[in-house]
């Protein structure tokens, strides 16, 4: 039988609750300050987040609701590169938003990390939000040295083809040398969780506001948040065993499920 040897992180909506209070706010502070009439609310964000990253989420906005935007082409030479500089600023207020101490990690995120680090599992993060995105929301909640904590961060647009294609686990597990057998990863979404599958990865699931109704069929275990020893996680989908919040040995569990 594989041994678990390595963790795999998502990032947003997974480590963090990260998109209605921090990547939503900071797409609209981007556009106050280009003067653009934009406002994503809550429930428009939510059908914004049907495509991973960030670039793709404003030429989606653009394509689907805004029939008559005409773009300066003085200025850009395509809507690729308009999405390109106003996504660029939406990083700047998020990052300002991570410093602040405005997006605290999920219940029970910090305690689990520092549990598997200290049983010698290996960390790494997949994630389609920028490499940036992910420093600065560890440096905020971990600390600046915890970045060191994970042996590969693969972020952003290191690969082509973000989720739901498997290529950023992919080329995460090859930078680690190891196979999927001896990994589990953590997601949060229907994107995530293809992408996570696709990568012959057993996957656990933590649900958001956002993906509380998303179809995660093949997922190993689907809960509503890792849950502290005061505080217990809610099965939604799957057996737990007699766990009531995730750690190494419940890891340990769900790997060797067939």
């Amino acid at each position: 039988m594989s041994k678990l040897e390595a963790l795999i992180f998502d990032v947003d909506g997974t480590l963090a609750d990260t998109e209605r209070d921090g990547h939503r706010v900071a797409f609209n502070q981007a556009f106050d300050e280009a003067g653009l009439d934009w406002d994503w609310t809550v429930e428009l964000y939510g059908e914004l987040l049907q495509v991973t990253g960030g670039k793709e989420r404003i030429r989606l906005y653009v394509e689907k609701f805004l029939k008559d935007f005409e773009l300066d082409e003085e200025l850009f030479k395509d809507l690729a590169e308009f999405a390109a500089r106003l996504h660029k600023r939406k990083t700047h207020f998020y990052l300002e938003l991570l410093q602040s101490g405005a997006i605290p990690l999920r219940p029970g995120v910090e305690r689990l990390i520092n549990e598997a680090r200290e049983a010698g599992l290996r960390l790494a993060i997949s994630t389609t939000t920028t490499p940036a995105n992910v420093t600065y929301l560890l440096s905020a909640t971990l600390g600046k040295e915890s970045i060191d904590w994970f042996e590969v961060i693969a972020a952003g647009d290191i690969v082509p083809a973000k989720k739901p294609a498997p290529d950023i686990y992919t080329w995460a597990m090859e930078q680690m040398n190891i196979k999927p057998e001896n990994c589990l990863a953590f997601e949060d979404s229907l994107n995530g969780v293809k992408s996570s599958l696709a990568a012959n990865l057993k996957t656990l699931i933590t649900v958001n506001g956002y993906t509380k109704d998303d179809d995660f069929s093949g997922a190993v275990l689907v809960l509503d948040q890792y849950g502290e020893p005061n505080a217990p996680f809610k099965v939604l989908d799957g057996d737990a065993g007699d766990f009531s919040h995730v750690n190494v040995a419940m890891l340990k569990m769900l790997h060797e499920q067939t």
